[in-house]
């Protein structure tokens, strides 16, 4: 595991998009694993402006989305869809046929995850997962619970998860209680992750997930076991780690 500790939140995003840009370098048709939230919003501004001045090109990627919420149309205006087209995809030469994100208005979960865990293996798998850190842990949606769930699978949202999403949201009443996911194992099977984190108020779980026991009640302490991962955080995330 490679833990990088950057000065700014700015430096932490550049860093970051390096990483990803590397990889487009690499191998222009490689499958990127992308995430929500507001963390990544920096990298993903870095990454337009690479594409922009014409350092990098999505033309030939495929992306997948960690997650979304379920019952939530793609054009809500907080589906993570939409999310993903306002903050990259509409701004960068991707083929948005290539672009995927669980389809949240499925109201059939076996069929939806099944067709996301597809999609997934037909492209050839993911050469590079990008993830933030939940304030508990959590990656994609996999929330604290008693097992690593392992493919792609629907998921009861905590309470705090909730609570921190409805700042996003006319009210909490709106915010949806269920998401569809990928699983732990769907991660893990990743050739190469990219975990971002930032402020103060990760900076125990950056800790508890990086040098604590790996157990599903952590679930990003999973990530230990993987034989590919860097850590990008600023020093309010990294502050813990002496």
């Amino acid at each position: 595991m490679n833990i990088i500790i950057a000065d700014t939140y700015e430096e932490m995003s550049r860093k970051a998009a390096d990483v990803i840009a590397d990889c487009l370098a690499k191998d222009p048709s490689c499958v990127l694993g992308l995430a929500t939230g507001s963390t990544p919003i920096g990298l993903y501004a870095e990454l337009v402006r690479d594409c922009e001045a014409g350092k990098i090109s999505f033309a030939d990627a495929t992306t997948f989305n960690l997650d979304e919420y379920r019952g939530l149309d793609p054009r809500h205006d907080q589906s993570y869809r939409y999310f993903m087209q306002q903050n990259l995809f509409d701004h960068v030469n991707v083929d948005v046929a290539r672009t995927h994100v669980p389809d949240g208005s499925n109201p059939d979960a076996d069929a939806a995850c099944a067709a996301y865990e597809e999609a997934i293996a037909q492209a050839g798998g993911v050469d590079l997962q990008l993830l933030g850190l939940g304030h508990n842990g959590h990656i994609g949606f996999n929330e604290p619970c008693d097992c690593f769930p392992v493919d792609t699978h629907v998921v009861e949202l905590t309470e705090s998860t909730i609570q921190a999403n409805s700042r996003l949201f006319g009210s909490i009443d709106e915010v949806p209680r269920e998401a569809y996911t990928m699983g732990i194992g769907t991660i893990m099977r990743a050739a190469k992750v990219l975990v971002v984190a930032n402020g103060e108020g990760k900076a125990q779980i950056v800790r508890d997930a990086f040098f604590g026991p790996v157990t599903p009640q952590v679930p990003a302490s999973v990530l230990q076991l993987h034989p590919d991962v860097t850590v990008i955080v600023d020093k309010e995330a990294g502050a813990l780690l002496g």
